[in-house]
């Protein structure tokens, strides 16, 4: 006889805050002082030749996971990930990327289309 223990499943609104949490660490953390523009790890971490960008790619492709595990249907999938793709494809780029990456928000675009299809 094997007991099964069911394991215990993420929450919708645990899934959202994460979403959120991290939407926000990419996007917007950090304020520029004197400006009405906020930048996040995405920007800074995009920085780094080659790494960064992968690195944020990773974060972003969490987001995605994220909201399979919501239902988010296969064609928002798509679309989120080609918001990542985007970013990390000319975000690659040596400062063009960079200053791309200021203006381009793969991750707020993504937690909008998020939100679109769900409510809280």
């Amino acid at each position: 006889m094997t007991l099964a223990i069911p394991l215990p499943r993420t929450d919708a609104a645990a899934a959202r805050a994460r979403i959120e949490r991290l939407e926000f660490l990419l996007e917007g953390a950090i304020r520029i002082p004197g400006l009405s523009r906020r930048i996040g790890l995405d920007a800074l971490i995009g920085l780094v030749p080659g790494v960064g960008d992968a690195t944020t790619a990773l974060m972003g492709l969490y987001l995605v996971w994220e909201a399979r595990n919501l239902g988010a249907s296969r064609w928002l999938q798509l679309r989120m990930l080609a918001n990542v793709g985007l970013d990390t494809a000319i975000g690659s780029v040596p400062l063009a990327g960079d200053v791309f990456d200021l203006f381009f928000r793969s991750n707020s675009r993504n937690l909008k289309l998020l939100r679109r299809i769900s409510a809280p």
